[in-house]
């Protein structure tokens, strides 16, 4: 059976459970949150001494995980058996769980959490646990979704985050959702109930600046603001540590080819889904579209690749630094 992290959750909190768990997936964060569920809430804290085995899969081969679960419970009604970090078992030996799951002990639990690889779903293993047990995969957001889930996170902890905030936010820290969670739970610890979390905020507690970071400095570029452009590009200049340029370059090159589809979409109304952005923003490129047609589009991708190998040190004197390299570039950009 194949369940999200939140019917899973809710399945354990209504005292549903099944023999074996496989909790796998692209995106650390939901299988961080399903097994920190089953450490903290699953057996009564004066059992877990008797009643809860964690271990991690460098540490032990599927033998002894089977041995444990075949363990019944002393003291709780169930026995946990958690193995964190279940990819590092060597396969072969997962063949063994296959056996397991032919008889599986009911009184216990036992969850595995299978990160950074993908599970083998022809494997037998995998079809006996989707039989007889629970399967929980969530795959990574897609960027254009991370502002809509930072939203939802903040609200869940009794705050409200404004919009470019949230843009900002998921701009700046990518898509590392456990890197985001992290950092605004220690945004909340400093923040009354319903106090709303503002760009001021997230430049005071997480250090991103409101001003000066590269969401601004594309809708500057988009715009054709020389002067905002110059203030943003001395001030990543002057930080070079806060702001190096691979990851500037990377993300001004999805911006222009966003433009790009922009121009391509025939329905301006579907363009949001089209570019996978929020629609909030739609309004931007369409401004950016207007100051760049397909032809000086094209050129900027040039200057992008250009300053990329410049950056690598390919094609650059070896005294330019990155900063020189970035303002080389925005100049031939909105010229």
């Amino acid at each position: 059976m194949v369940l999200s992290d939140k019917q899973l959750i809710a399945n354990l909190k209504a005292g549903t459970y099944s023999p074996v768990y496989l909790v796998t997936g692209e995106e650390n964060y939901y299988i961080d949150v399903v097994s920190d569920y089953f450490e903290n809430h699953v057996v009564d804290e004066s059992f877990r001494d008797f009643d809860q085995t964690v271990v991690y899969g460098r540490d032990v081969d599927m033998r002894t995980v089977i041995s444990y679960a075949k363990q019944f419970p002393m003291m709780s009604p169930v026995k946990l058996v958690l193995v964190k970090e279940a990819q590092d078992i060597p396969i072969k030996e997962w063949e063994l769980l296959a056996e397991y799951m032919e008889k599986p002990l009911m009184q216990t639990l036992l969850v595995f959490c299978y990160r950074n690889k993908k599970f083998d779903k022809r494997s037998k293993v995998y079809k006996s646990i989707n039989d007889k047990g629970v399967i929980c995969e969530r795959g990574k957001l897609y960027d254009n979704q991370l502002p809509d889930w930072i939203g939802t996170f903040v609200n869940q902890h009794g705050h409200t985050i404004t919009q470019r905030g949230s843009v900002l936010i998921a701009e700046s820290l990518g898509n590392n959702l456990s890197k985001i969670a992290n950092e605004l739970s220690k945004v909340f610890i400093s923040m009354k109930p319903g106090e709303v979390v503002n760009e001021d905020i997230i430049e005071r507690n997480i250090g991103i600046s409101k001003d000066y970071n590269v969401f601004e400095l594309q809708n500057a570029i988009g715009r054709r603001d020389v002067v905002q452009c110059n203030r943003i590009i001395n001030h990543f200049a002057a930080n070079p540590k806060e702001n190096p340029l691979p990851p500037i370059l990377t993300i001004l090159y999805g911006y222009f080819i966003k433009i790009m589809l922009y121009h391509q979409v025939e329905d301006k109304s579907q363009a949001a889904q089209a570019l996978k952005v929020n629609p909030y923003f739609i309004k931007d490129y369409a401004v950016a579209a207007n100051n760049y047609p397909l032809g000086k589009l094209a050129s900027c991708i040039g200057y992008l690749y250009e300053a990329d190998l410049r950056c690598k040190g390919v094609r650059s004197a070896a005294t330019m630094t990155d900063g020189e390299i970035l303002k080389e570039l925005v100049f031939k950009i909105i010229h």
